[in-house]
């Protein structure tokens, strides 16, 4: 089977694009649904970092004791009242030497100054003082003043602890608190917008795969409808593996790629850009910083995917050779043997095997590395990041936050280049199989035959057949056919002999139109067959050929094959006729039995099921195609005896290279290249002397 493969590209992009487009029909409008669903939800994962960045920073600065508060308390503990100062000053009740003490310090006043005065000067000096607009004690006011002045910015946990003594109504004003309506507000927006990410995830999915399932399985119904309208001609040149690997490979690699790769493609390209534009909007500082620290990574990726390439192109060609010796070898395994030839045979795969261990070994140490790559280059994206946040956070240019939402923007930025690659390879594989698909569904079809009324029922069938100067060639300079004229009349057992290549199966594929005729008629029961609908022509014959034909399944199902309603007893009586009927009965589940690719069944067996078959189908014209010629002499001559007997009353046809199973036949045509030169029974062209007596004696000649 003719295999293509995955990096294949198609030969004219935008063509085959655009039938692509044309031919998805209905399902275009699911997939631009698809499609806006995944640019939605590439964007809802650009903004949640955002968020994310915001609460993030409404924690952490929360975390610690209000600055601002602090030093607006230290202010407020400076400034002082003057009224009080003057009350002190004129006071009585301290001395001279405490007054003079204290006009000094309120000259130019400091928390550690101011600390050192008397707690009873302090009380007064602190009456009816505020704090942030809230009614303090004089004594708490005092205890803050001797906790501030001892504060000791070096020593964080030390500063932290002395503000802990601070009477409860000062540490309420300095103490954090978190905003937990804001904090709520976030939370549940993210929660929601992540919500809503993976419903259009699983929509996504789901639509796709339904689409991609529905659009596989519409462009099989429509290839197995286009080989039943395509003319024989083309079969005649066009490879199997070629047409099943157009319904199979193609389609599938169709299927996948359409189902993954656009909305991979979509939403990585989404991601990619967004990435860069919200990190250019948080911070071109850091935007620029991660695009830097990534692109570094890169190059040398794309070094080691150089350089690995030609290793993986090795392998694939390593791995068809041995493939190819492997099959070789295996198909003829009895000729190795018998020539002695297993120990060329294993030198040969030795040395294919250990070519292909050498080039598959390293292609994939080399491809194993593309993880280890890409997570260094995530991880190296991180690390500049969180350094030159780091930086920026402590001179107060960013928040923590912003270096939370960068971590996930390179990340955003790292992977969808990996993806759009693969992508965009998956988008070429898709347009490569749909050029395949769609070139043969443009294929030119049959004629239709709808307008054509006459029928012929196969019970009104009487059986003539005339051939009036019919002339045929497959193309313009050879022609096959040559003023054929032939009448053959009801129950007639007509004989067609002739050398390879004269023209005998053409002129059978002729009378049941599977080719059509440059000129001249054929009638059946006087009736133009170009008058009757190929199919109703088809319904008028059965045929037996060369090449056996059974599928999967019991030999009942093989023998009934298109018509169900024949019975076991008639199967077992024609089974009887053809001699098989004792080799059925040996099979351990009878008309039961499965057939299947690794049955023993003979090539003769097989022929002589197929007759059967033949025999049961009870048409009134019968076509034998070399259909003896898989059996021996004995069953041969069984076979012949048979068909004679249900031949009684047909109009059948005989093509046969073994002159003596003809000998019986009511009319031989001897054809040479297309013509007919001799016709007559077996005793009569004998008695002539010419080319079938020549042809018929050849067959007991040896030469010596």
């Amino acid at each position: 089977m003719h295999n293509r493969r995955v990096n294949e590209k198609p030969n004219n992009f935008k063509l085959a694009f655009n039938n692509l487009f044309i031919n998805l029909g209905k399902f275009r409008k699911f997939i631009f649904i698809a499609l806006v669903l995944a640019f939605i939800s590439s964007i809802i994962s650009l903004i949640a970092p955002n968020q994310l960045s915001k609460i993030t920073d409404e924690i952490t600065i929360n975390l610690g004791p209000k600055q601002d508060k602090i030093m607006l308390v230290n202010k407020e503990l400076i400034t002082l009242n003057n009224d009080n100062i003057k009350s002190i000053i004129n006071s009585d009740k301290y001395s001279i030497e405490k007054i003079d003490n204290f006009k000094l310090v309120i000259n130019n006043p400091n928390i550690k100054s101011i600390s050192n005065l008397d707690n009873d000067i302090l009380i007064d000096l602190y009456k009816d003082t505020k704090l942030d607009n809230k009614e303090i004690s004089s004594k708490d006011i005092v205890k803050t003043v001797h906790v501030f002045s001892n504060l000791d910015l070096n020593n964080y946990d030390k500063y932290l602890k002395d503000l802990d003594n601070l009477p409860s109504d000062v540490l309420n004003i300095i103490r954090p608190k978190m905003n937990k309506n804001k904090i709520h507000s976030i939370a549940l927006l993210l929660l929601i917008l992540y919500i809503i990410s993976s419903l259009i995830s699983y929509s996504n999915n789901f639509i796709l795969a339904t689409v991609s399932n529905k659009f596989s399985e519409s462009l099989r119904n429509k290839i197995i409808k286009k080989i039943s309208r395509l003319p024989l001609k083309y079969y005649d040149n066009a490879l199997l593996g070629d047409v099943l690997s157009r319904v199979t490979n193609d389609v599938d690699s169709m299927n996948q790629n359409l189902n993954q790769s656009l909305l991979t493609f979509i939403t990585n390209i989404t991601l990619f850009f967004g990435s860069i534009i919200m990190m250019f909007y948080t911070n071109y500082i850091m935007a620029i910083t991660g695009i830097l620290s990534s692109i570094i990574g890169f190059v040398f990726m794309i070094i080691l995917l150089r350089k690995s390439q030609k290793y993986f192109n090795q392998k694939q060609k390593e791995l068809g050779k041995l493939n190819s010796h492997i099959e070789e070898v295996y198909s003829g395994h009895n000729i190795v043997k018998v020539y002695n030839g297993v120990d060329n045979a294993k030198e040969e795969f030795d040395k294919l095997n250990n070519n292909l261990y050498k080039d598959n070994l390293k292609s994939q140490f080399l491809s194993g590395l593309m993880p280890s790559i890409m997570a260094f280059i995530g991880n190296f994206g991180f690390v500049m990041v969180c350094i030159v946040g780091g930086i920026l956070t402590l001179n107060d240019m960013i928040s923590f936050g912003v270096i939370v939402a960068f971590m996930i923007y390179i990340r955003l930025f790292t992977n969808p280049l990996s993806q759009i690659a693969q992508a965009l390879a998956g988008i070429q594989s898709t347009l490569a199989a749909s050029d395949r698909v769609f070139e043969f569904l443009s294929l030119e079809e049959m004629p239709k035959e709808d307008n054509k009324t006459k029928r012929l029922e196969y019970k009104d069938v009487k059986g003539d057949i005339e051939f009036k100067h019919v002339d045929f060639s497959y193309n313009k300079d050879n022609k096959i056919i040559n003023d054929f004229n032939a009448k053959i009349n009801r129950g007639m057992k007509v004989a067609i002999v002739g050398k390879t290549g004269a023209g005998k199966t053409t002129i059978i594929n002729l009378l049941m139109r599977f080719y059509e005729i440059d000129s001249g008629e054929i009638l059946i029961d006087n009736i133009k067959s170009s008058e009757l609908t190929k199919e109703n022509i088809h319904e008028l014959f059965t045929m037996v050929l060369q090449d056996t034909w059974l599928f999967k399944g019991t030999i009942r199902e093989n023998l009934v094959f298109n018509n169900p309603n024949i019975t076991d007893k008639e199967i077992l009586k024609i089974l009887d006729v053809v001699g098989i009927k004792h080799f059925i009965n040996t099979l351990p589940n009878g008309l039961d039995h499965v057939i299947d690719d690794t049955d023993s069944i003979s090539q003769g067996e097989k022929q002589l099921l197929t007759i059967a078959r033949a025999m049961l189908n009870n048409k009134p014209f019968l076509i034998l195609d070399e259909a003896t010629s898989n059996v021996d002499t004995r069953t041969e001559e069984l076979v012949s005896r048979a068909m004679d007997k249900l031949a009684k009353g047909k109009t059948s046809f005989i093509i046969a290279h073994r002159l003596s199973t003809i000998k019986n036949a009511d009319l031989i045509l001897v054809v040479d290249k297309g013509n007919i030169i001799e016709k007559g029974n077996h005793e009569e062209l004998l008695k002539k002397d010419g080319y079938y007596a020549k042809l018929y004696n050849s067959q007991f000649t040896y030469s010596k």
